[in-house]
Protein backbone atom coordinates (compact mmCIF):
# COMPACT_ATOMS: atom_id res chain seq x y z
CA UNK A 1 0.00 0.00 0.00
CA UNK A 2 1.34 3.42 -0.91
CA UNK A 3 1.99 5.97 1.81
CA UNK A 4 -1.05 8.20 2.31
CA UNK A 5 -0.77 11.85 3.25
CA UNK A 6 -2.84 13.03 6.20
CA UNK A 7 -3.27 16.60 7.40
CA UNK A 8 -4.28 17.35 10.99
CA UNK A 9 -5.66 20.83 11.64
CA UNK A 10 -6.16 21.37 15.38
CA UNK A 11 -5.28 24.25 17.68
CA UNK A 12 -3.90 21.86 20.32
CA UNK A 13 -0.19 21.32 19.47
CA UNK A 14 0.11 18.39 21.89
CA UNK A 15 -2.82 16.59 20.25
CA UNK A 16 -1.30 17.19 16.81
CA UNK A 17 2.04 15.77 17.97
CA UNK A 18 0.50 12.66 19.58
CA UNK A 19 -1.78 11.95 16.62
CA UNK A 20 1.08 12.39 14.14
CA UNK A 21 3.32 10.03 16.12
CA UNK A 22 0.61 7.39 16.54
CA UNK A 23 -0.67 7.53 12.97
CA UNK A 24 2.82 7.28 11.48
CA UNK A 25 3.60 4.35 13.79
CA UNK A 26 0.33 2.50 13.13
CA UNK A 27 -0.11 2.97 9.39
CA UNK A 28 1.55 3.89 6.12
CA UNK A 29 0.93 7.59 6.66
CA UNK A 30 2.90 10.76 6.18
CA UNK A 31 1.30 13.25 8.57
CA UNK A 32 1.39 17.04 8.36
CA UNK A 33 0.03 19.27 11.09
CA UNK A 34 -1.26 22.83 11.38
CA UNK A 35 -2.42 24.54 14.55
CA UNK A 36 -4.76 27.05 12.93
CA UNK A 37 -7.13 27.19 10.00
CA UNK A 38 -5.09 29.60 7.89
CA UNK A 39 -1.96 27.43 8.01
CA UNK A 40 -4.12 24.34 7.49
CA UNK A 41 -5.57 25.76 4.28
CA UNK A 42 -2.09 26.63 2.99
CA UNK A 43 -0.77 23.14 3.80
CA UNK A 44 -3.81 21.48 2.21
CA UNK A 45 -3.22 23.34 -1.06
CA UNK A 46 0.54 22.68 -0.98
CA UNK A 47 0.58 19.01 0.09
CA UNK A 48 -2.80 17.87 -1.29
CA UNK A 49 -3.35 15.28 1.47
CA UNK A 50 -5.46 12.17 0.96
CA UNK A 51 -7.50 12.99 4.07
CA UNK A 52 -7.86 15.83 6.59
CA UNK A 53 -8.59 15.56 10.33
CA UNK A 54 -10.17 18.88 11.22
CA UNK A 55 -10.99 20.30 14.65
CA UNK A 56 -14.32 22.11 14.83
CA UNK A 57 -13.52 24.75 17.46
CA UNK A 58 -10.40 26.82 16.80
CA UNK A 59 -9.67 30.46 17.61
CA UNK A 60 -8.81 31.98 14.22
CA UNK A 61 -11.40 30.26 12.07
CA UNK A 62 -13.74 27.40 12.85
CA UNK A 63 -13.41 23.95 11.33
CA UNK A 64 -16.65 24.61 9.46
CA UNK A 65 -15.15 27.73 7.86
CA UNK A 66 -11.99 25.80 6.93
CA UNK A 67 -14.11 23.01 5.40
CA UNK A 68 -16.10 25.52 3.35
CA UNK A 69 -12.91 27.04 1.95
CA UNK A 70 -11.51 23.58 1.18
CA UNK A 71 -14.70 22.71 -0.73
CA UNK A 72 -14.51 25.91 -2.75
CA UNK A 73 -10.92 25.40 -3.96
CA UNK A 74 -10.33 23.10 -6.97
CA UNK A 75 -7.17 21.56 -5.46
CA UNK A 76 -8.84 20.60 -2.18
CA UNK A 77 -12.55 20.09 -2.86
CA UNK A 78 -12.32 16.30 -3.19
CA UNK A 79 -10.25 15.68 -0.04
CA UNK A 80 -12.30 13.75 2.54
CA UNK A 81 -12.59 15.36 5.97
CA UNK A 82 -13.09 13.78 9.39
CA UNK A 83 -14.17 16.36 11.94
CA UNK A 84 -12.58 16.01 15.37
CA UNK A 85 -14.52 17.51 18.26
CA UNK A 86 -15.05 17.58 21.99
CA UNK A 87 -18.63 18.79 21.42
CA UNK A 88 -20.07 15.30 21.00
CA UNK A 89 -19.43 12.22 23.11
CA UNK A 90 -18.58 8.65 22.16
CA UNK A 91 -22.09 7.53 23.15
CA UNK A 92 -23.73 10.20 20.96
CA UNK A 93 -21.65 9.01 18.01
CA UNK A 94 -22.60 5.33 18.42
CA UNK A 95 -26.18 5.89 17.29
CA UNK A 96 -25.16 7.57 14.04
CA UNK A 97 -22.07 5.50 13.16
CA UNK A 98 -20.00 8.67 13.45
CA UNK A 99 -22.04 10.82 11.09
CA UNK A 100 -23.88 14.04 11.87
CA UNK A 101 -25.69 15.16 8.77
CA UNK A 102 -23.41 13.92 5.99
CA UNK A 103 -20.24 14.76 7.93
CA UNK A 104 -18.04 12.17 9.61
CA UNK A 105 -17.06 13.04 13.19
CA UNK A 106 -14.80 11.49 15.77
CA UNK A 107 -15.07 12.63 19.40
CA UNK A 108 -12.22 13.68 21.67
CA UNK A 109 -10.56 11.99 23.41
CA UNK A 110 -9.72 10.12 20.23
CA UNK A 111 -9.87 6.33 20.17
CA UNK A 112 -6.98 5.43 17.81
CA UNK A 113 -8.54 2.13 16.71
CA UNK A 114 -11.79 3.88 15.79
CA UNK A 115 -9.87 6.65 14.02
CA UNK A 116 -7.83 4.18 11.96
CA UNK A 117 -10.99 2.33 10.90
CA UNK A 118 -12.62 5.60 9.78
CA UNK A 119 -9.47 6.78 7.97
CA UNK A 120 -9.00 3.48 6.14
CA UNK A 121 -12.69 3.27 5.23
CA UNK A 122 -12.65 6.77 3.76
CA UNK A 123 -9.37 6.26 1.92
CA UNK A 124 -10.59 2.98 0.38
CA UNK A 125 -13.73 4.72 -0.84
CA UNK A 126 -11.89 7.68 -2.40
CA UNK A 127 -9.03 6.30 -4.44
CA UNK A 128 -7.73 9.25 -6.44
Amino acid sequence: MAVKKLLIIDDEPDLCRVLKKNLEALGDFEVFTATDGTDGLKLAKKERPDLILLDIIMPDMSGTEVAEELLEHPLTRTIPIIFVTAIVSQSEMLDSDGYIGNRLFIPKPIDMDDLLVKINTLLEGTAR
